[in-house]
């Protein structure tokens, strides 16, 4: 017990004066005008140095938050996050500039940037420059992107990034099909066909325009032959022989 009375204070001491050691950006940059912390992290970002230009954008705002930079200031930083991979921060600050400056002419960049970072929130550095099949994964905040560029594109339709957007939600939405194709042809290998059904439904209803309909309507036919449905089972066959030629010649 005695020696937790002497130690403990002493630890306490040295935890403390380690921290104070290591200045926040905001205390590294105290000295500093506004206009030289700007600056400083234009030339950082400019140079692809993205950490101490986030640090100094940080700082602007922090120290002076009413400065006539601050909010292109706030929208660069949405770029920065982006660059330095750091995606759930990327998307925040674009949230937040969108908060602040709803009526700003260049806040279609930062709807644009938030449904960008949101689409690359789900990969990881190695899946975002190397090709690996996306609808394998759970979708997760791919659907936020996707209701991102749908937002933009219904407020701002002439967008400069506009013509990105719409494609990709194409892709997203292709994807998000695939995935729902996917867990079908899932349950239909573990035999259950009721599950297999509802997820192929899923596909025809919602993702019609998408390739994995076809592979959808595949599903849900040998779904109901295997619950004995003939009457669905035909009704979808014609369904597939209509839309699809050559898929229901392989069908039989």
């Amino acid at each position: 017990m005695y020696m937790k009375k002497i130690w403990l204070p002493l630890l306490s001491a040295l935890l403390l004066s380690g921290c104070s050691t290591t200045p926040t950006p905001s205390q590294k940059y105290l000295k500093f005008s506004a206009s030289q912390i700007y600056q400083t992290a234009e030339i950082k970002l400019a140079k692809r140095d993205y950490r101490d230009s986030i640090e100094a954008y940080e700082a602007l705002d922090t120290l002076y938050p009413f400065n006539k930079d601050v909010q292109q200031a706030q929208l660069d930083v949405i770029y920065a996050y982006f660059q330095n991979d750091d995606m759930p921060a990327s998307a925040a600050s674009a949230e937040r500039y969108i908060r602040l400056y709803p009526r700003a002419d260049n806040v279609d960049y930062a709807y644009y940037m938030k449904g960008v970072a949101n689409f690359y929130q789900d990969r990881g550095w190695f899946q975002r420059y190397m090709p690996t099949d996306q609808a394998v994964r759970d979708p997760g905040s791919t659907l936020q992107s996707y209701k991102d560029f749908e937002v933009l594109l219904k407020l701002y339709p002439n967008s400069v990034y506009a013509p990105d957007a719409r494609q990709r939600l194409v892709y997203l939405r292709n994807l998000s099909g695939r995935y729902q194709a996917q867990v079908a042809a899932f349950y239909l290998e573990k035999h259950a066909y009721v599950a297999a059904i509802n997820r192929a439904k899923i596909v025809i209803t919602q993702y019609s325009e998408t390739p994995s309909c076809q592979d959808a309507l595949v599903i849900l036919i040998k779904a109901y032959r295997a619950l004995g449905l003939t009457a669905q089972a035909q009704d979808t066959t014609l369904v597939l022989h209509t839309n699809y030629p050559s898929a229901a010649l392989k069908q039989g």
